[in-house]
Order: C-alpha cells, then sequence, then structure tokens
C-alpha cells in the first residue's frame, strides 16, 4: 500500500480526527497510487496514524476513511458505513407518504466527498472527490439495498470535482429513470423537485427546520422572500397563513417552478412572483420605500474559495443592509448564510455591521442551522456550513 508521510509537526489534526490532509502538511509519498486509492498515513517518526482516499492533484491530498490503522478498506467498510448513516436518519426527518431527507453528509458520516439524498422513491447522489469516484459502486449498492427505492440518479456536476481532477458525471445509475419532478412532502406542504437541473440534488433539504419556523410566524405578515428559489420559504409562509408572500429569484427556471408549487397547494392570495437579480430589486424596494413584516434571505454560496471572502463577506452586508431598511417596526429578518468559509462568529459580526449602517436595534430571537439529517463531525467543524439568524 502507498504511505503518506507527514512533515514533522503535522500530524496534530490527523490524531484529532480531523479528515482532511493537505498537501502542504505531507513530507513524501512513498509508492505509486491512483486517485481515489487508499493510502496509509504516517507521523515523520513511522507510526501509523490510519487510513485515506489519495487525491494528488488536490489541495486536500488525502481525505480520512479511518483512523485505525489496522482497518481494511473496501467494499464490505464502505457499505457498512453507509448503511449506519441511513440507519442514524431514523425518526430525524419526517417519514410522511413522500420523505425527503439527507441520508450520507459526506464528513459527518465518514464518507468524504459522498451526498445522497432521498426524494420519495429516487435517491440522487453527487461523489465529488477522487475516493467517493471509486468508491461509487459499493455506495450505490449499499444505499439500494438499505432504503426501498426505485432508483439511483447522480448529480456530479458540482465544480469542486474538477479539484480531484474529475469530469462532470450525471445520469441513472441503477433502476428505473426519476420522472421530471418528483413530488415530496413536507409537514403540510408538497413540493415539485427537479432532481436533474436543481440545485445541489434538487431541493434545499437543509432547510426543513427553517422553514417549519419561518411558516409559524407568518400568520397575517407580509412576507419578503429573496432568493425564493423553487418557493420552499415562500408556500411555507403562506401555508401559515401570511397576508402576502413576495418572492424573488433571478432564475427563470427556479421560478416557473415556484409558481407551480404554489399552485400545487392551493394556496390563494395576494403572491407576488418577481424575476430579477435580487440587490437590484431590494433597491428599487428601498427607494420607492415598500416595507415588510417578515423577510427571508437565502443566498447561494458567495464564497467558494478564500480568495472570494471578502468580496463575499461585502455582499452579505449590503444583502442585509437593504433588507434591514425595507423591515417595518416589529417586523422580523431570518438571515442566512451557506458558505462554509463563513464561520457563525463571522456572519454575526456582518450582520451587527449591518444593522448599524441601518440604524436598527436587532435582536437574535434564535440561531439557524441546517436540518438533522445534515449532521456535522464533532472534528470536522467545517461541516456546519449553513447558519442563519432570526432577527427582531
Amino acid at each position: 500500500m502507498t504511505t503518506v508521510i507527514l512533515k514533522k509537526g503535522r500530524d496534530h489534526s490527523v490524531r484529532c480526527r480531523h479528515p482532511w490532509i493537505f498537501s502542504g502538511a505531507v513530507e513524501r509519498i512513498e509508492g505509486e497510487c491512483q486517485p481515489g486509492e487508499t493510502v496509509s498515513v504516517r507521523d515523520s517518526a513511522g507510526e501509523a496514524l490510519g487510513l485515506g482516499s489519495i487525491s494528488p492533484s488536490s489541495q486536500i491530498v488525502v481525505r480520512m476513511l479511518s483512523f485505525d490503522p489496522s482497518a481494511t478498506i473496501d467494499d464490505a467498510f464502505i457499505g457498512d458505513l453507509v448503511r449506519r448513516s441511513i440507519a442514524m436518519r431514523d425518526g430525524v426527518a419526517d417519514s410522511g407518504t413522500a420523505p425527503a431527507m439527507r441520508l450520507v453528509n459526506a464528513e459527518a458520516d465518514g464518507l468524504p466527498g459522498v451526498v445522497i439524498d432521498r426524494y420519495g422513491e429516487w435517491l440522487v447522489g453527487q461523489f465529488t472527490t477522487a475516493g467517493a469516484e471509486m468508491w461509487k459502486g459499493a455506495i450505490v449498492k449499499a444505499a439500494m439495498g438499505a432504503v426501498p427505492s426505485r432508483g439511483f440518479f447522480e448529480r456530479s456536476d458540482a465544480d469542486v470535482r474538477r479539484r480531484d481532477g474529475l469530469g462532470e458525471s450525471v445520469g441513472t445509475i441503477s433502476g428505473d429513470e426519476p420522472p421530471a419532478e418528483i413530488d415530496i412532502r413536507e409537514g403540510g406542504c408538497r413540493y415539485l423537485v427537479d432532481v436533474r437541473k436543481g440545485h445541489k440534488t434538487g431541493f434545499y433539504l437543509d432547510q426543513r427546520e427553517n422553514r417549519a419556523i419561518v411558516g409559524n410566524l407568518a400568520a397575517g405578515r407580509d412576507v419578503l422572500n429573496v432568493f425564493s428559489y423553487t418557493g420552499g420559504f415562500g408556500v411555507a409562509a403562506m401555508k401559515g397563513g401570511a397576508k402576502s408572500v413576495e418572492n424573488v429569484d433571478i432564475s427563470s427556471e427556479a421560478m416557473a417552478l415556484c409558481r407551480r408549487n404554489f399552485e400545487l397547494n392551493g394556496v390563494s392570495g395576494d403572491v407576488a412572483f418577481t424575476e430579477r437579480n435580487a440587490f437590484e430589486v431590494l433597491r428599487r424596494m428601498r427607494d420607492s420605500r415598500r416595507s415588510f413584516d417578515l423577510i427571508i434571505l437565502d443566498p447561494p454560496k458567495f464564497a467558494d474559495s478564500k480568495g472570494r471572502l471578502m468580496g463575499a463577506l461585502r455582499g452579505y452586508k449590503d444583502l442585509n443592509l437593504l433588507a434591514m431598511k425595507l423591515l417595518r417596526p416589529g417586523g422580523m429578518l431570518a438571515t442566512f448564510s451557506c458558505s462554509g468559509l463563513v464561520t457563525p462568529d463571522i456572519f454575526r459580526k456582518v450582520v451587527q455591521e449591518a444593522a448599524l449602517d441601518a440604524g436598527r436595534d436587532m435582536r437574535i430571537v434564535r440561531q439557524l442551522r441546517q436540518a438533522p439529517d445534515h449532521p456535522e463531525s464533532l472534528f470536522f467543524p467545517e461541516g456546519l456550513y449553513l447558519k442563519g439568524l432570526l432577527l427582531a
């Protein structure tokens, strides 16, 4: 087996069970290997620390699979990780007639680069690392055996695959082709999910609990749903008794499905759909003195690298500043960041600065995060990527 030798003093994170080993921590690699293959990791004195999959072209050169040097990484090992991950979700998410939940959440479940979501009778997966690609067959087989499902659809089209030297891979891997849209249930709401072209695997399952919170707050309020995507928060708000809901998103495809999701739920009343850049819309609303009782800001990832972090923080501040200027006295703002590089403390500081510039005395009513079927490892703080604040 190929061996990765770490530099002296660079083994602390591995001993603390952090799953990533960066190229700068590697002294040398002994032996030949292909991307995704299992390698032994040792410290500078030769002590075995565990086993991981190698990605020679990535800055993260090894992703740990086991911190037990005597483990055997094979189909049975990988399949067991998948089955344990799925079993852990029992009772975690709504298990109604068309359940939708995350079944495997990458590093949190010991499977770096692997995400599997369930949409009713179909499983949808992303494999974003060389190791995930190597074990794809075993992962799909284990998932299909553990969950009653008609098919497994792959959505490995994220840009991050390029860092591991991988191209896009999209299509049905096992079983039947999924329909153009899958009808799922979430609480008292129904949503149509496009697993072929939608964001991530088709839907933002990580916002499940937060949509319920917004729905419970919406009664009698005028609601602004910014970066609405396919209407998740907007539908929950209208079903919760909102007086009005305005959805804003730049994507024509997302807005078309947003309209259909409102129709699907049979909600009537004052509902608007604005297909335009969110920042432009908020500035026009500010200039025309529009105002709302409840505003949701759920933007896409603004920072996917450290080089873009400062620009992302400026974007978050501008976005929250504009929203606060539209918020009526006594109103509430649910604001989010899904950028993993933006920590909860940094995000809170940015929102605080926006409140100062807006002249608003805001209170944190609740700190928000990703749904419990999107767990984070105790040893991998980067797994907490979705953070939010409910402000009043």
